[in-house]
C-alpha cells in the first residue's frame, strides 16, 4: 500500500514510517522539516501541507492511505502558527484526500482533547465533549482540528476516516509534551495534588497505527498503552525529583528558574488527571501495547539522565 505521511520528520513520525516500511508499505513523506538520513523506501518532500506542491503530491502519487501527523502543540508554536498548521493543515489534508481518491485517512490527535478539571470523570470515553476548549484555550486549535477530522465521517462517507486520540508518548526520543515537562532535574508539582498520568511508548504508537491500517477501522477512538501512574511515581522512576509548590508560586515560576514553559491554563493538567478508556479501540483492531510503563520510564531515564552537580 502507498501511504502518505504529513509530519513524517517528527520523532514519532519517523518511528511510524520505519514500522510501516518494514511491513512492506511504500512510504511518501511530507514535512516542513528535513529528514536527511531517511531510509531507502521513504520518498521525502518538503513544504507546507496547505501549499500547491502538497496538493500536487496527492495528485501525482495517488496514495491509498494518509496518516496525518502534522500538528503542533503550544510548546513549539505561537497561537497564530498553531491555527494555521493544525486547523488549516488538517482541512487541506482531508480536502486533497477527497479530491484525489484516498481510501483511508488517519488523523493522529491527542487525549488532551478532553481537558482536565476537578469535575472530569476518571475515564473519558469517545462520546464526551471537548472540555479543553474552555479549560485550556491553547488547545483549542487541536480540538478544532480533531472535530474537523471527525466531521469527515459524515461529510466524506465514501472515504474511511479514523480519528485517534492518543495519550502522551514517553521513550528514548524525548519527544512530546510529557517528555519535555520531565526534562529538568526537578519537576514542579502543586502541593496537595498527585494526578494520574497516562502515556505510551513511541513504538506502541506505530503499532496502533499499523493496526488501524490493517483493519481499516472507521470512527473516533481513544488509544492508550499501559495503566496510568501517579505523577510523583513517574517523576521518581525517570530519575527526577519533585518540587512541590503552592498554586500561586507555580504560576509565577512557569518559564523561570529552569521551570517548564507552560501556559497558566496548563496548571489543571498538573493538578487533575486526563485518563481515557481505550477498550473500544482494542476491540475494533486487536491492538495490544507491548512496552510496559516501567520499561518506558526506564528508557527515558537512560536516554536523559540527570547530571549530578
Amino acid at each position: 500500500m502507498k501511504i502518505l505521511i504529513p509530519g513524517i520528520a517528527g520523532a514519532t513520525g519517523r518511528i511510524v514510517a520505519m514500522r510501516l516500511l518494514e511491513a512492506g508499505h511504500e512510504i511518501v513523506g511530507f514535512d516542513r522539516r528535513s529528514w536527511p538520513d531517511a531510509p531507502d523506501g521513504v520518498e521525502m518532500h518538503r513544504g507546507d501541507i496547505r501549499s500547491r506542491p502538497a496538493e500536487d503530491l496527492f495528485r501525482t502519487h495517488q496514495p491509498e492511505a494518509v496518516v496525518h501527523m502534522a500538528t503542533v502543540t503550544h510548546l513549539v508554536a505561537r497561537s497564530e502558527d498553531r491555527y494555521r498548521i493544525n486547523l488549516g493543515g488538517t482541512r487541506a489534508v482531508f480536502e486533497h484526500s477527497r479530491r484525489y481518491g484516498v481510501k483511508h485517512v488517519i488523523f493522529v490527535g491527542r487525549h488532551t482533547y478532553y481537558g482536565a478539571g476537578p469535575e472530569s470523570p476518571l475515564y473519558h470515553t469517545e462520546d464526551e465533549p471537548p472540555m479543553a476548549v474552555t479549560s485550556f484555550p491553547e488547545l483549542s486549535d487541536l480540538v478544532a482540528a480533531d472535530l474537523y477530522a471527525g466531521s469527515a465521517l459524515w461529510r466524506m462517507p465514501d472515504m474511511t476516516t479514523t480519528v485517534l486520540r492518543m495519550v502522551y508518548t514517553l521513550g528514548p526520543t524525548g519527544h512530546g509534551t510529557l517528555a519535555s515537562f520531565l526534562r529538568g532535574p526537578r519537576v514542579p508539582t502543586i502541593l496537595g495534588f498527585d494526578p494520574l498520568y497516562q502515556f505510551m511508548h513511541e513504538t506502541d504508537v506505530a503499532r496502533a497505527i499499523e493496526a488501524v491500517l490493517r483493519v481499516r477501522v472507521r470512527g473516533v477512538y481513544n488509544v492508550a498503552g499501559p495503566p496510568p501512574v501517579p505523577l510523583a511515581q513517574l517523576v521518581r522512576a525517570t530519575g527526577r525529583s519533585t518540587l512541590p509548590m503552592p498554586d500561586f508560586a507555580f504560576r509565577y515560576a512557569l518559564g523561570r528558574f529552569g521551570m517548564p514553559r507552560l501556559p497558566a491554563a496548563a496548571l489543571n493538567h498538573v493538578k487533575y488527571p486526563v485518563v481515557i478508556d481505550d477498550r473500544a479501540f482494542r476491540r475494533a483492531t486487536g491492538y495490544q501495547h507491548e512496552v510496559t510503563e516501567d520499561q518506558a520510564m526506564r528508557e527515558y531515564r537512560e536516554a536523559f539522565p540527570v547530571l549530578e552537580s
